[in-house]
């Protein structure tokens, strides 16, 4: 299936996996992701990023809102790059430099791709694994881990588990979709593409993937600092089963709320 002009196909199984295209106006002005990437001053859109998410949350931990912000983004990014897979066979080019952010904005209209155009090989055959590797983690997670741990000191092995959620949570909701719509070969492509995702250095030791029938069933190594938030608590696929000791956090699995921040 050809890439069209709106990317249209990522609509359907939800707000996470659409990204808006240059047919919905004129993105000028708002920052590249290449740009978050290689911070040079105070108001950067990274540090912006993590200064919004931190005043939504009411936290006053700047290494707290860097984690949530990142996992957000890692969720964004693994939701478009996935879709695109399974649903054309093929990526377009996701570069951080043709990938605007509207860091105000809730998914999906915070990422906006200023040129839909193919990327290198297709989707379809082994390279699959290898190009959305390229695509996110090299081309987008690696830069990104690497300004947050400078500027926040955040464990790589922290910002990895995120990355790791986020893609699980992306395979898990896709193929949920896909069985709800009677696509049992999109749901089984996705389940497939995740398990060889997960086989990467870079995320096989993020956590554990449990259940024969559905395959994105995660439980993570590490924690996203959630439960510091204020009224927070632990996620479904924490290492905790319980919030560690922190002030207002509660034992609850919590709804993050906006998609814009995790």
């Amino acid at each position: 299936m050809d890439l069209d002009p709106e990317l249209a196909a990522l609509r359907p199984p939800g707000p996470f996996f659409a990204l808006r295209t240059d047919p919905y106006g004129d993105p000028a002005g708002l920052p590249t992701l290449a740009a978050a990437y290689a911070p040079d001053g105070p108001d950067d859109p990274l540090t912006a990023r993590v200064r919004l998410v931190a005043h939504r949350l009411r936290t006053p931990e700047p290494r707290v809102a860097a984690s949530l912000a990142q996992q957000g983004l890692a969720a964004r990014l693994w939701s478009v790059a996935l879709g695109c897979a399974v649903l054309y066979g093929r990526l377009p080019e996701l570069r951080p430099s043709l990938l605007r952010w509207d860091i105000e904005a809730a998914a999906p209209d915070d990422l906006w791709l200023t040129e839909v155009r193919p990327g290198p090989g297709d989707a379809t055959t082994a390279t699959a694994t290898a190009a959305l590797a390229d695509a996110v983690l090299h081309g987008h997670l690696e830069p990104l881990g690497e300004t947050l741990r400078a500027h926040y000191g955040i464990a790589s092995g922290l910002l990895w588990g995120n990355a790791g959620s986020a893609l699980a949570g992306a395979a898990r909701e896709l193929e949920r979709w896909a069985r709800a719509n009677g696509r049992p070969e999109t749901a089984a492509r996705t389940r497939a593409l995740a398990g060889e995702l997960f086989a990467h250095p870079l995320l096989r030791t993020t956590g554990t993937r449990t259940g024969t029938t559905t395959g994105t069933a995660f439980r993570r190594r590490s924690c996203c600092l959630y439960y510091r938030v204020p009224g927070g608590g632990v996620c479904g696929d924490c290492c905790f089963p319980r919030p560690p000791a922190a002030p207002g956090a509660s034992t609850a699995v919590p709804d993050k709320g906006d998609g814009a921040i995790g």
